[in-house]
């Protein structure tokens, strides 16, 4: 069993420790956290949770540990992963959610402290590798990928459905929407930011932004490159987010064959990653869902034949990261001493 240290206890951080520990039969385990606050702090905002509510673990703290249903995690706090004891502590793999040290540049810090890989929980710059569960994780290869991406929350909402819409009816090109809750990287109030719209209050605003999850999906899926592009639309909504995808296909169809293929994947080969729903709900409705990718099938369009709109909701952070969890037991079953 691998040991995994926390690098960033924020919404990712916190999820993430949240999925691991209702888990059973996990390949890794959980011994440390890095973060600004202190373990009190941490354990108190682990335990209350304005999203999900209160976790129902057994959560307790003192100076130097927080302790989860009896498993005692070690906390630090230093800004530099440079000075993080990772090698007194016999750190196997660093999960970054700092959304910081995004860069190899960055996450090769946790390296020099002595842990021998990191998974990215962001977009990577310069990484080894690129990963959505689901759609090209059997690529992951112990002995080439020590710095790797879990890439974003909508890569993983998008990925599987432009998976399904190549293999069936081959995509030429492509534009996403994503309309997506506010994040941390948002003002709560007017303040400045290097993004001019991202400084404006994101509860009281419709923010267009940038996101490069569109792009991103040519990591995963080559034969995307190129093909595929997209903005955001930040929302005054806390969580769950909902993407838009428009293509032109080689094969021409109708919308019964367009959802007959995403159902079927959704109850075979993208099982647990991708879901089908004919259902007439909102985003309150999928907070909390494990998938990466809800279908939503009422909104399905084809025009012409040749254009294909599907529509998918996502949990921005729980779904996501219940794939950062997946990715790291990905990491751990391929563990070589």
């Amino acid at each position: 069993m691998i040991r995994v240290a926390i690098n960033g206890f924020g919404r990712i951080g916190r999820n993430f420790l949240r999925c691991w520990a209702t888990r059973t039969n996990s390949n890794f385990e959980v011994v440390a956290i890095n973060d600004t606050s202190d373990p009190r702090t941490n354990a108190h905002l682990l335990r209350y949770d304005s999203m999900l509510g209160k976790f129902g673990a057994d959560i307790s703290a003192d100076d130097n540990t927080i302790t989860v249903n009896g498993k005692t995690i070690k906390c630090t706090s230093d800004r530099n992963p440079l000075n993080l004891p990772w090698g007194a502590w016999d750190i196997d793999l660093i999960i970054e959610s700092t959304g910081v040290f995004t860069s190899r540049e960055g996450a090769s810090k946790h390296l020099e402290a002595g842990a021998k890989k990191v998974l990215i929980t962001a977009p990577g710059k310069n990484d080894d590798g690129t990963f959505v569960v689901g759609v090209n994780h059997d690529d992951y290869d112990h002995s080439k990928h020590t710095i790797i991406s879990n890439a974003s929350c909508t890569t993983n909402c998008l990925a599987p459905i432009a998976k399904v819409l190549h293999e069936s009816f081959g995509i030429i090109k492509g534009t996403m929407t994503t309309t997506h809750s506010y994040t941390g990287d948002q003002r709560l109030l007017d303040a400045s930011h290097r993004d001019l719209r991202r400084a404006r209050a994101a509860a009281l605003n419709i923010v267009p932004t940038t996101t490069g999850a569109a792009k991103a999906v040519a990591l995963v899926l080559p034969d995307l490159k190129g093909k595929l592009n997209g903005i955001a639309l930040r929302v005054p909504t806390p969580n769950v987010s909902i993407v838009d995808l428009v293509v032109q296909v080689e094969k021409s169809t109708i919308v019964e064959q367009v959802n007959e293929a995403l159902k079927a994947a959704s109850e075979g080969p993208l099982k647990g990653i991708l879901a089908y729903s004919d259902l007439e709900l909102v985003s309150c409705d999928y907070r909390g869902t494990d998938e990466s990718s809800i279908v939503d099938a009422n909104l399905t369009m084809v025009m012409g034949g040749d254009m294909v709109k599907v529509v998918a909701w996502y949990d921005n952070e729980w779904g996501y990261s219940q794939r950062v969890v997946d990715l790291a037991e990905v990491v751990a079953q391929r563990w070589v001493a």
